[in-house]
């Protein structure tokens, strides 16, 4: 089914139309003429403004809405994969490159990508990677997969000009084989001024951990997400307060079925639920819609999402593939993915 046609086919009621509006809202395609980059890197500053980081080094940025995408990339990248792009504004962007060692690599921009600096380069061949997140324009974390058994944190206080590695004392033992997903840039994910979450898989269990002290101590929580492979865990959350949260993953293999692969939270995630009728499929990106209290979007490779009633319950309202969404106070919401796909949430 084409990509606007399945969300076109979602009617809000005017009685249910709260932060989706009247009408019929669908994905509207914003190609940006790179088929050839996978996008799972995604910052909507508003429905202006929005930063893509994708394979090849690539960084795009549209001022316009999407109508045209300039390429800002950072020179001699091109064999870099940027999974995660945290944007401030138009100007401001903090980019995250993945892979081990030296691969692993944060650049910044304060001049819409007309200069970069590489602010961090990983020199330990154990760490890597996954996830960026920040507080506010000065305060922000990166986590790693385990280095000798915990979860590394990486932390700036000065909007990513530098980074220094956060104490381990304070983070619990990773399970065996347990590691973050470099799939949506959403495995670590703030709200407010210190709550941080970081979301997990690969071990015995998918686990939802959290700091409410920027990163310095962490607490565990087990969820219902499925786990115990290296292809099976908690791929993505997102919360609207300090409370309230969602948790979407499953198995990304796609000849795997992805049971129970969404939970949601009420308590800051000490505890997680499953959802009672969860997506149908592995999803690895998901957004809490703006100033809603109930409802929000999960995107994968094989379709979008929507939950009304805070992520109990899921029905699928597009097929098109998407690995990443984000949605902005101004009302819009983003999505990103394979062979180049970018799209607006428009009625």
């Amino acid at each position: 089914m084409a990509c606007g046609a399945a969300l076109a086919a979602l009617t809000v009621p005017a009685a249910q139309a709260g932060p989706l509006g009247r009408g019929s809202p669908h994905w509207a395609p914003k190609d940006p003429g790179t088929p050839q980059v996978r996008f799972r890197g995604l910052a909507a500053v508003d429905r202006h403004t929005a930063w893509l980081a994708g394979t090849g080094g690539t960084v795009l940025r549209t001022t316009d809405g999407g109508t045209s995408w300039r390429n800002v990339s950072p020179p001699g990248a091109a064999d870099l994969q940027f999974r995660d792009v945290e944007a401030f504004d138009a100007r401001r962007a903090v980019v995250l490159a993945i892979g081990e060692g030296e691969a692993s690599r944060v650049y910044r921009t304060a001049d819409g990508g007309a200069t970069w600096t590489e602010s961090f380069r990983n020199t330990d061949p154990k760490a890597f990677y996954d996830c960026l997140a920040f507080f506010d324009r000065r305060h922000g974390l990166a986590m790693s997969d385990p280095v000798d058994g915990r979860f590394r944190i990486l932390s700036t206080s000065d909007g990513g000009r530098s980074w220094r590695v956060l104490p381990s004392a304070g983070m619990p033992p990773a399970l065996d084989g347990e590691a973050g997903f470099a799939a949506s840039g959403q495995c670590l994910v703030t709200s407010g001024p210190e709550d941080v979450w970081l979301a997990t898989g690969g071990g015995a269990h998918a686990r939802v951990l959290h700091s409410a002290d920027r990163g310095l101590t962490w607490t565990a929580a087990d969820t219902p997400v499925p786990a115990g492979d290296p292809a099976k865990g908690v791929f993505a959350l997102a919360f609207r307060d300090r409370a309230h949260g969602l948790a979407v993953g499953g198995d990304y293999r796609p000849d795997q079925s992805s049971p129970q692969a969404a939970a949601v939270t009420a308590d800051g995630g000490r505890t997680w639920t499953p959802s009672a009728t969860p997506p149908p499929a592995y999803r690895s990106g998901a957004a809490w819609l703006p100033h809603s209290r109930t409802a929000a979007l999960a995107v994968g490779p094989s379709g979008t999402d929507l939950t009304t009633d805070a992520g109990r319950t899921w029905r699928t309202i597009d097929t098109g593939s998407y690995d990443t969404v984000a949605c902005t106070p101004d009302l819009s919401c983003w999505a990103a993915g394979e062979q180049g796909r970018v799209a607006r949430l428009e009625r």
